[in-house]
């Protein structure tokens, strides 16, 4: 038996093969052809896949979106095949007798230059299309799997880490768990695996071996245990503990449909934690009351540009109307320390996590904070949305960030665009000096939400990525809960709701904490719902006690 100890970020147990996550070869060099003609049939079968791929893509956004999301992979699938672009190709190869690989990589940096070079935005734009199709070509050429998954049936997937937007390409029907050899509990990848509901791990280290691709594993997400070859003792653990759990799910289901109040009669709002419109499902699924957090940067991590205000708009159109009068809370921009996005060409920051990121970047860059706030403020006619500021830590911030909303309300006034002036605006108290100033936040805006994940990471000085400062990163520590405390005293005098979106929502061994502080709400993921609901269900509210502020 193999056991491979790291730390369980979502639990559960699962068995599959393990499958180490492929990232594309961005380093290609120029090679001499030994058979022409072979390169030439090597692009066209690229040629074919990709186009192949492309008009799947455009159909299945013509069925979950509507025409006009479909336009983008035609488009991809035009360049595929334009006759300047393959020209350009062929000239190389002939010329060069080189690699085709090295061929399409220069044809494509060649044309992304020209269009970004253009005068006209709407060309300019055509370069990221360029750099896309050329990825796309290269991808099948070099074995790169689609979804970063090359495998017919579901798999554990392994890997040193995943960035955020590497988690955004994968095909997420064909994962069971997530093992990784570094990350956090905060990492993205857990976040994905709580999201989707399946066991996770991270921290594995060194002993996490490529040479164990394609060996039956087993997950245990709870113990943060990876297993290969597990004695009959071991074995019969994890199939009593997995038929457990799916007890517990049957269980569960019962809560659906259940209001979120204690014995007692004081009410809760669940609600849930997504990424992508495609997570609503999950939302739905699992009951959850509401969207408490829409993480809009991933819009811009799925990106090779900036999206625009249509491609925005028709992303939060989406979920608002899907959850059909329940509010959605979108949180804007929020990148910068882990989150980079290459073309915002952020210059290197010696401490990120200090530095320029969320809405320091908004209020830096207005037109790309213009751009957002009119496709939310768009969407708002078609359902709740709320409108939630990240990484504040003064009212002036917030003052900057209602302007910003005025004018953006204005122009749409001025356009005719429907809009929902009562548009609820919000802000993220994730900062000490947030904390300290909560009082006179509080009349600046209708919410707030505590992202702890952050509040964590400043409050103790830790960073909330690294996997070894172990009991230093503790979420239970006295003096955040006091800071939360503190919060939602401000916000209840001030008439507003407090909401915990932060990973520390979930921590039923914290809900009569909650309880006590008078938390309103809870934005968690969604298969953190149900469990929750049925100890909110069990609870009485008057009798808990704020004994765990105490040092």
């Amino acid at each position: 038996m193999i056991l491979i100890q790291g730390k369980g970020v979502s639990k559960g147990v699962t068995k599959g093969k393990l499958y180490f996550f492929q990232r594309p070869d961005t380093n290609i060099e120029k090679k001499p052809a030994t058979d022409l003609e072979a390169e030439k049939a090597r692009l066209a079968d690229a040629q074919a896949k990709s186009m192949d791929q492309l008009t799947a893509l455009a159909e299945k956004c013509r069925e979950e979106a509507g025409d006009e999301s479909a336009v983008l992979f035609e488009t991809h699938a035009m360049f595929v095949e334009d006759d300047d672009y393959v020209e350009s190709i062929m000239d190389t190869l002939e010329e060069e007798q080189c690699n085709v690989e090295y061929a399409v990589k220069l044809a494509g940096e060649q044309f992304a230059a020209m269009f970004a070079a253009m005068d006209d935005a709407y060309m300019q734009a055509r370069a990221a299309d360029i750099k896309d199709v050329t990825q796309r070509i290269l991808n099948n050429l070099m074995g790169i799997a689609e979804g970063g998954i090359d495998s017919d049936e579901p798999v554990i997937l392994a890997a040193d880490d995943l960035a955020p937007s590497e988690t955004l390409q994968l095909d997420k029907s064909k994962i069971l768990g997530f093992v990784t050899m570094g990350g956090s509990g905060n990492s993205h990848t857990a976040i994905l695996a709580r999201t989707m509901g399946i066991p996770a791990i991270c921290g594995a280290g060194e002993a996490l071996k490529e040479t164990y691709q394609g060996r039956i594993a087993y997950i245990d997400g709870e113990t943060g245990s990876l297993i290969l070859d597990p004695d009959d003792l071991t074995l019969a653990a994890l199939k009593d503990k997995h038929e457990k759990q799916q007890e517990m799910k049957r269980l569960l289901e019962t809560m659906k449909g259940q209001e979120d109040i204690t014995l007692d009669g004081r009410k809760m709002m669940l609600y849930c934690n997504i990424g992508s419109p495609e997570d609503v499902d999950a939302v739905i699924t699992n009951d959850g009351q509401g969207i408490g957090l829409f993480r809009s940067e991933f819009l811009y991590l799925a990106a090779s540009d900036y999206p625009t205000e249509d491609e925005q708009f028709e992303a939060y159109k989406k979920v608002a109307a899907a959850m059909n009068g329940k509010r959605v809370v979108i949180r804007t921009l929020d990148i910068g320390a882990d989150k980079q996005v290459a073309y915002f060409d952020m210059k290197k920051e010696e401490n990120p996590a200090m530095g320029v990121r969320a809405i320091r970047i908004c209020l830096n860059r207005p037109e790309v904070f213009r751009t957002q706030l009119r496709a939310l403020y768009r969407a708002s006619a078609y359902g709740k949305v709320a409108i939630m500021f990240p990484m504040i830590t003064s009212v002036w911030e917030v003052r900057e960030c209602k302007r910003a909303c005025q004018k953006v309300m204005a122009e749409l006034e001025a356009e005719g665009i429907p809009y929902n002036k009562d548009t609820e605006i919000g802000i993220m108290i994730e900062t000490p000096s947030s904390v300290f100033v909560a009082d006179a936040l509080a009349k600046e805006v209708d919410f707030f939400s505590v992202g702890t994940n952050d509040l964590t990471q400043y409050t103790l000085a830790c960073d909330r990525q690294a996997n070894d400062l172990g009991k230093f990163f503790d979420p239970h520590h006295p003096a955040v809960l006091r800071a939360l405390k503190m919060a939602t005293d401000a916000a209840h005098a001030a008439g507003i709701w407090i909401g915990i979106c932060g990973e520390l929502g979930a921590d039923i061994s914290l809900l009569p904490t909650f309880l006590a502080i008078g938390i309103d709400e809870l934005s968690v993921s969604p298969t953190s719902v149900l469990p929750l609901r049925a100890e909110i269900r069990k609870s009485i509210a008057k009798t808990c006690t704020l004994e765990k502020l105490e040092c």
